[in-house]
């Protein structure tokens, strides 16, 4: 049995959400990989990106997912994890992989500020671009995709707890 879920998906379909609510009613802990990210280089996200530009955000991305070492927990990654082999492999040896999944259409009505989010853009690359290059990605890691079109929070949960026995 694997000990930890991991979430993975595009930035606004709710991994951090989700995340929380799911680790209080599973009983387990709860980490956003984002915010360790922030911790251990003593930086927002946004300002990391702004210093080393796309491609060094996701070595220091990489480097860090790859040493989450955790058990009994839900773990919210960032958008851009899919693009750090070495992470997701030990993400997969620590847990299983839930990709939460949105339509396009909900996900553009979620997201605002973008680049304020600390979202991995190349330059000239909207929103649709990246959902398109991301979306076989985070089927291809996925252990189990979560549809979430059309659902709340709560729905999500339900759905996640109703699937748990499928990767427990």
């Amino acid at each position: 049995m694997k000990k930890n879920i991991i979430l993975i998906g595009m930035p606004g379909v709710g991994k951090s959400t989700i995340g929380v609510v799911l680790a209080k009613v599973m009983g387990y802990q709860f980490v956003d990989a984002d915010l360790v990210i922030q911790e251990k280089e003593g930086k927002l996200l946004c300002e990391i990106i702004e210093e080393v530009g796309a491609e060094g955000f996701i070595e220091v991305e990489n480097r860090i997912n790859s040493s989450i070492c955790v058990e009994h927990a839900i773990i919210a990654t960032g958008g851009s994890v899919v693009y750090g082999a070495e992470a997701m492999a030990h993400l997969r040896e620590i847990g299983t992989i839930l990709y939460l999944k949105l339509p396009y259409e909900e996900l553009e009505r979620r997201l605002c500020d973008i680049k304020g989010r600390g979202v991995v853009l190349k330059e000239g690359q909207t929103l649709r671009d990246l959902y398109e290059e991301r979306g076989p990605l985070y089927e291809k890691y996925a252990d189990v995709i979560v549809e979430e079109a059309r659902l709340n929070v709560e729905q999500t949960i339900e759905k996640i707890l109703e699937l748990k026995e499928r990767f427990q």
